[in-house]
């Protein structure tokens, strides 16, 4: 899936959103080691400094990029710094458990925030960077999309509309040469359950064995499962892939 051309990613630039942790912290440290100049973005100052001092190639912004204000200071902030963006990942999400008696309104706008406005607000803000580039955007939604859910309702339904915006910009912005993707991980390994999620560790190892049993390969996955494909997407080799939504999971949403 990854080019073993060096010179097609020297010099390149993307922006990896939720940089900071997880899928995205190991995704911005690959794409760094291969020549990539990366911004990391996250609303954590201090967890943000510490991933950036892992490689020169990294930078970290602090912004909220569901912010119409803070989209427009990250794309600005790259685009004064190295002239250009070639790749843009959005991969900070939001989640939760909820039961339909506990909803209330802040959730629900929260995970609409994050997972729904911030992609396509930062989108927007890089998209005369990408026109320029004839880049490629990777959108991390989850192979929760695949099967309903309890108490994960609106997680699942706001990933799924994510998912529609791929497809929808992937059509829209073809005319421009920009190719626009997703990956769609199962149950991994990363924190997100005691972290986004909100359990508590006993909790959340209870849920880890369940889902590994879930799994019919046999395990949980990791980053590093997930990550190469993020990657393949966002090679400047996958000239002629767009629209796609790949879930890499363990063949755990082909479960019956």
């Amino acid at each position: 899936m990854i080019s073993s051309n060096q010179e097609d990613w020297n010099e390149k630039v993307a922006i990896v959103t939720g940089g900071s942790s997880g899928i995205g912290r190991a995704t911005a440290l690959l794409l760094a080691r291969m020549g990539v100049k990366v911004a990391i973005t996250g609303r954590g100052e201090t967890t943000l400094m510490e991933v950036a001092a892992l490689h020169e190639n990294l930078f970290p912004i602090v912004a909220d990029s569901s912010d119409a204000a803070g989209a427009e200071e990250v794309a600005a902030t790259v685009l004064q710094a190295h002239g250009r963006l070639d790749t843009l990942i959005n991969n900070a999400g939001a989640g939760g458990l909820r039961p339909v008696e506990m909803y209330d309104v802040d959730f629900i706008q929260g995970l609409c925030a994050t997972n729904i406005i911030g992609p396509s607000l930062l989108l927007k803000a890089a998209l005369p960077a990408l026109k320029d580039s004839k880049g490629t955007v990777v959108n991390i939604s989850t192979a929760v999309t695949r099967n309903a859910g309890p108490v994960i309702a609106h997680y699942g339904a706001t990933k799924a509309a994510l998912e529609y915006l791929t497809r929808s910009w992937a059509i829209e912005l073809a005319p421009h040469g920009i190719r626009v993707n997703g990956v769609a991980p199962g149950p991994i390994k990363t924190g997100a359950l005691t972290g986004m999620m909100g359990l508590d560790a006993e909790m959340a190892a209870s849920v880890e064995q369940a889902e590994a049993g879930q799994v019919p390969l046999g395990r949980r996955g990791v980053t590093e499962d997930i990550v190469p494909w993020i990657i393949g997407f966002a090679d400047p080799s996958s000239k002629w892939t767009t629209g796609q939504i790949l879930a890499v999971d363990g063949g755990w949403s082909q479960r019956g």
